[in-house]
């Protein structure tokens, strides 16, 4: 083994095991929204925030259920959400259990 590996090992044997078994690393929002997964939303009273711990709601469907709901009041049924563009069949089946209103 050259000098230069030599060195490599010990300096590899001396950095790592006092390094911390999380450095570097930090949370990812996937991580946040799966931790979240199984909560209800209530349509009614939820943010743009809340709504994008549904699945497949980013922040410009979000942004569009909350303008629906302001310009036609309360959603009277939990099926009522269809009704926003953007919220399709898949997206419905995706959240249907998880979606309430209250």
């Amino acid at each position: 083994m050259s000098h230069l590996g030599v060195l490599l090992v010990l300096l590899v044997t001396i950095v790592l095991p006092s390094m911390p078994a999380d450095a570097g690393v930090t949370p990812t929002p996937a991580v946040t929204v799966a931790a979240a997964g199984g909560e209800k939303v209530n349509i009614n009273t939820a943010d743009v925030k809340a709504l994008m711990r549904l699945a497949g709601v980013g922040r410009g469907l979000a942004e569009k259920i909350v303008q629906y709901r302001d310009a036609n009041g309360p959603f009277k049924k939990a099926t009522d959400l269809r009704k926003v563009e953007g919220v399709g069949d898949a997206l419905w089946e995706k959240n249907r259990e998880r979606i309430v209103v209250k």
